[in-house]
């Protein structure tokens, strides 16, 4: 069922840019061409879920896989939530406007552990039953999840879906494609279809396995495998090149993997543990992708994407090779944490120039000691080169992450967290120079599945004590600022991460009573209520008070300790790291011992290397190339052309900011010698005479761009230009001006509108005239204003409105009585002296006695001044 958007995806949604689906690079395979047809279901909102790289990578597999197709859907603002429930609508994927229940699968991204009530709120919205059991009956949708926490630990979460996706998906979801696909030929049931998919390596079918009274989960019936193993695949850059949304994302970028998998060994991360073996992407591959992804999107900006880049050897290479093919383009190069002992001068050399992107380094624990029970690999000396080179280079402001409640953590060790950042302020200090910075992120430590501190955890009480401690201490200390995570937040995490399958009626109840992910930020005492009421409920508040309480402190025991021993919710779950492996290394964590990274240093034994999984692959890295120097900008100003443009369509829903984002990168997919100004942070020279409302179509806007060549001609420049635009922003006109000549937002003076409007009651077109004369036969309509600055102004519309007449009754296809079509000049300046279309049904109120509606703006044409 394709669902009508025109009339739920309107200019009162904030953003509706979320979900017209018509981004650059955005697929569109015919419906009808395909035999399966999926749903990557991303549940936060667009801006988080359309700049996941995880996303756009599979997103781009399957749509590339014969006889299938890919489409998107993404967690909606409450507005648009609040549109659908009012009218019925069910939820729809972005591309094809198509309900999710009209598609053959969903997959949903759960990588967060609290992140389930937002996949159960996207569900209800669809109309599709929440769990497997509600689901037996009806032709629904098969439901899976993939990611971190779905891979880490899937028993709270399996009532919700019928199957797992464990481990990594480029070649996983394919296999899964091939099997709906033959299933389908065989009209094979839902129950047989599970099956031949529970045969799949890295695939989990909860309904074939039960937890036992000992909490072990095992399978009920011989054909399925006691443990299911997680899926490895090498990155493969080419298909992180997609999808270029028009609204502004959280990783406004395109973004590379270099690396996949951490074999460090952080005895606290999981992500370390569950990605390994280490793969590296070769150099050449890098290089090609990012030269033809940045050609292809136009981004101004490319991240490269590791669990720790610096671990990429070839980093400096791969980046400085980058950073001299398109140093004369404006670009820049952010990078995650990263390992400050491996920072040096060619990394800094590469981060560096004209924009300077943020730098944050984790060491995690203030002293040694402490850095040595984690594993970290990190001396104080380390720390204090890697900081003061970023100092030396430029930087002023530095992020560090640190962490709290580790095992074997003593106060002396939470007071050196301060202690480590004063002393890195001391050495970063000279005269003439700004003062090194510092904003501080202090987590609490939560312990995660498959990790060696999986046994270990920390009381709220305790938390809050040192952080206290913390607060105390920083105070002492100027030029930093520290943020502390809620430890409400932890303990939540902490029950529902390591929890079973009874955690199921929790997270359903807890988002009956409000707990989605978007309630943690605006209502976190809300959030955490209903969290809290939806385990008092389940009767599970026993279990809960264990987690507050600390259920106990490994560095109290020993290996020795029988509860090493007891069965874990995960067990059955297959990531390649031995059990016995985690124990010993928990053993050597009690003895401050430290591992080596066996990537680059003797192996670690840890189980993962095999035919199943793989080795790790470190690629040499090749030789550094010589820095060309950062970019300078190019301010040379040769031509000024001025460029007549129409908004319509879909386009009319993107803001004028995002426009703004459209013309930059059009320009740079276009190759074109646009000129740039100077100064800190520099930027194209393209100028757009007004911003159009939210929602208004056009047929004559206006943009000034400034070239720093006259060797392209006035209309290969239109050409090109309007090739590498999207569909709904037509060019019309080209023409040249005088370098000196003023631009279009200068001498604007006034705007010719085609505006609908219609009255809440029957009147003739007679009527419409009268109402009409009586506001141009009066001299002064006034309305109160208030400024930017917060104060109440008097404006007289009546001296701002220059025509108004009667166009003709509007043909539109809505339910109003009786639109009509009206067109009017008006005041539109750049300091504000601008008579808005909502204002003409204000007028036309003020001269009758019923009200008037505003349904359409169409700008006819901007008036300039005459020079």
């Amino acid at each position: 069922m394709s669902i009508a958007v025109d009339k739920l995806i309107t200019s009162d949604i904030l953003k509706p840019s979320r979900y017209l689906g018509n981004e650059l690079l955005a697929k569109h395979k015919p419906w009808d061409t395909a035999t399966i047809r999926w749903v990557l279901t991303y549940p936060e909102v667009y801006e988080v879920g359309a700049s996941n790289l995880g996303h756009i990578i599979l997103y781009n597999i399957l749509n590339v896989q014969p006889r299938q197709l890919c489409d998107r859907a993404y967690l909606p603002g409450a507005d648009l939530t609040a549109k659908l429930k009012a009218t019925q609508t069910p939820l729809f994927a972005v591309e094809s406007k198509r309900s999710l229940i009209d598609f053959d699968i969903l997959g949903f991204s759960l990588s967060y552990e609290l992140g389930a009530t937002n996949i159960l709120e996207m569900l209800d919205l669809a109309g599709i039953p929440l769990t497997t059991e509600e689901r037996l009956s009806g032709d629904y949708p098969l439901i899976f999840a993939g990611g971190q926490t779905a891979t880490s630990n899937p028993e709270p979460y399996v009532d919700f879906f019928d199957f797992i996706a464990l481990g990594d998906g480029e070649e996983l979801l394919p296999e899964i494609g091939l099997v709906l696909e033959e299933g389908k030929k065989n009209s094979l049931s839902r129950q047989e279809l599970l099956l031949d998919l529970a045969q799949v390596p890295g695939v989990y079918v909860p309904q074939f396995y039960d937890m036992a009274a000992d909490g072990s989960v095992r399978s009920n019936r011989p054909d399925v495998p006691e443990r299911i193993i997680r899926r490895v695949s090498n990155p493969i850059p080419a298909y992180s090149i997609g999808l270029v949304p028009y609204a502004e994302t959280v990783h406004d970028r395109l973004t590379i993997e270099i690396r996949r998998g951490c074999t460090r060994g952080c005895r606290f991360c999981q992500p370390g543990m569950l990605t390994r073996p280490a793969r590296d992407v070769e150099p050449s591959k890098v290089v090609e992708t990012i030269t033809e992804g940045m050609r292809q999107t136009g981004y101004n900006e490319f991240s490269l994407l590791s669990l720790s880049c610096s671990d990429y050897l070839a980093l400096s290479s791969v980046g400085m090779e980058i950073k001299n093919r398109l140093k004369n383009e404006n670009i820049s190069l952010s990078l995650p944490s990263q390992r400050v002992d491996r920072f040096d001068e060619n990394i800094a050399n590469i981060l560096g120039g004209t924009r300077k992107g943020g730098l944050t380094f984790a060491p995690e624990a203030g002293t040694q000691r402490m850095r040595d029970i984690v594993n970290k690999g990190l001396t104080n000396e380390e720390l204090l080169r890697g900081v003061k080179t970023a100092w030396k280079k430029g930087w002023d402001k530095v992020k560090l992450y640190f962490m709290i409640g580790l095992p074997g953590e003593t106060d002396v060790d939470v007071l050196g967290i301060a202690q480590t950042v004063s002393w890195l302020k001391r050495e970063c200090w000279a005269t003439g120079r700004r003062l090194m910075n510092f904003n501080i992120t202090v987590s609490n430590f939560t312990p995660k599945p498959h990790t060696p501190f999986q046994w270990h955890s920390v009381s709220t009480a305790e938390f809050k004590r040192k952080q206290e401690l913390l607060r105390s201490e920083f105070r002492k200390i100027r030029g930093v600022k520290v943020n502390f995570t809620d430890v409400r937040i932890s303990a939540m995490e902490d029950f529902v991460g390591r929890g079973d399958r009874t955690l199921a009626s929790v997270i359903r109840r807890a988002w009956e009573l409000g707990a989605g992910m978007d309630s943690w930020f605006d209502n976190l005492d809300k959030a955490f209520a209903a969290w809290e009421n939806a385990i008092a409920e389940a009767g599970l508040d026993w279990k809960y008070r264990q987690v507050l309480c600390g259920e106990w402190n490994v560095m109290e025991g020993s290996n020795f300790d029988d509860r090493l021993d007891d069965i874990l919710p995960w067990d059955h779950i297959d990531t390649g790291i031995e059990k016995k492996w985690l124990k010993e290394d928990l053993q050597r964590a009690m003895e401050a011992a430290t591992v080596p990274d066996c990537s680059f240093e003797g192996c670690s034994h840890c189980g993962i290397c095999g035919t199943d999984f793989g080795h790790n692959i470190v690629v040499e890295p090749p030789p550094i190339p010589e820095f060309k120097g950062d970019f300078v900008p190019d301010t040379t100003k040769a031509k000024r052309l001025r460029l007549q443009f129409g908004k319509k369509d879909d386009m009319a829903l993107v803001g004028h900011l995002d426009l703004m984002r459209v013309f930059d990168r059009a320009v740079r997919r276009a190759g074109l010698p646009v000129s740039f100004s100077g100064g800190y942070n520099p930027q194209p020279r393209i100028s757009v005479a007004n911003a159009l409302p939210l929602g208004a179509t056009s047929s004559s806007e206006i943009v000034d761009f400034e070239l720093t060549t006259c060797d392209i001609d006035n209309h290969t420049f239109l050409s090109k230009l309007s090739s590498s635009l999207p569909n709904g922003i037509p060019l019309y006109d080209v023409c040249q001006l005088d370098l000196k000549a003023k631009s279009a937002s200068q001498v604007l003076e006034a705007a010719e509108y085609l505006i609908t409007v219609n009255c809440n009651r029957e009147i003739t077109l007679s009527q419409w005239q009268t109402a009409i004369n009586a506001i141009k036969v009066k001299d002064e309509i006034w309305i109160q204003h208030k400024t930017k600055k917060g104060k109440i102004k008097d404006v007289n519309l009546r001296e701002r409105l220059f025509e108004l007449e009667l166009v003709e009754p509007a043909k539109v296809e809505m339910n109003q009585s009786n639109p009509v079509q009206l067109r009017y000049v008006g005041a539109c300046r750049n300091d504000g002296t601008v008579l808005r279309p909502e204002q003409i049904p204000f007028m036309l109120e003020s001269v009758t006695t019923v009200e008037f509606e505003l349904l359409h703006i169409h700008r006819n044409k901007l008036i300039l001044a005459v020079e």
